[in-house]
């Protein structure tokens, strides 16, 4: 055997081809959309309609933040208004002691000039608290011949009084008094009952509870 058949020998008799590596086995994946961009009519409406909700937010954020400012305001204002209020209540008996001075004796029945000269202090004493009083906004309440209001007056009692039509006030026990429109204390009073008709009997006063 000459060389030439031993080469052929050692050449194998089937080969194997080489994989192709460019041939895909896997199917190939789906191309993605792309994402369509919205046009400019839609984009400005969307920023119209941010634009409208961010307005009332702040219109909203400004008017709580001016009621808080006026519900403060107020109630600084009912603070220095009403302030004097327990040291207004204090002064009423002060004012009640003056009146119970007065009269207990009337200055038609003052039999000296000390007498009426003492009269006439606690008089001018009595005056002077009461224009203090309304400087500062403290009014008294003296109801006689008024209408009884419940908001403002308290019945003790009860009585008839002929040409006095029901429900008017007859007599003062203790005037009342306002601090500008907030009542410190209310008026006792008296008032008239309805008149009675002709066959019913009268009855005496009776105090109201």
């Amino acid at each position: 055997m000459n060389d030439t058949g031993k080469e052929r020998e050692k050449v194998p008799a089937h080969e194997t081809p080489a994989a192709n590596n460019n041939v895909e086995d896997a199917t190939e994946a789906p191309v993605a959309t792309e994402a369509v961009e919205p046009s400019a009519e839609t984009r400005v409406a969307v920023l119209e309609a941010e634009l409208a909700e961010q307005k009332d937010q702040l219109l909203r954020a400004l008017a709580e933040t001016e009621n808080v400012r006026r519900r403060a305001q107020r109630e600084r204002e009912d603070v220095l208004k009403y302030a004097v209020a327990g040291f207004a209540k204090e002064l009423l008996s002060v004012a009640d002691n003056l009146r119970r001075a007065l009269d207990s004796l009337p200055e038609s029945e003052a039999r000296d000039e000390r007498t009426r000269g003492l009269l006439a202090g606690v008089a001018a004493t009595e005056r002077e608290l009461l224009s203090v009083f309304e400087r500062h906004g403290i009014r008294r309440i003296d109801p006689d011949g008024e209408r009884f209001d419940h908001n403002l007056h308290q019945a003790i009692f009860e009585a008839e009084r002929p040409g006095k039509p029901g429900g008017v006030v007859i007599e003062v026990l203790q005037p009342g008094y306002l601090l500008h429109d907030r009542l410190l204390r209310p008026a006792m009073v008296g008032v008239a009952k309805e008149n009675q008709g002709p066959g019913e009997p009268a009855e005496s006063a009776s105090t109201v509870a």
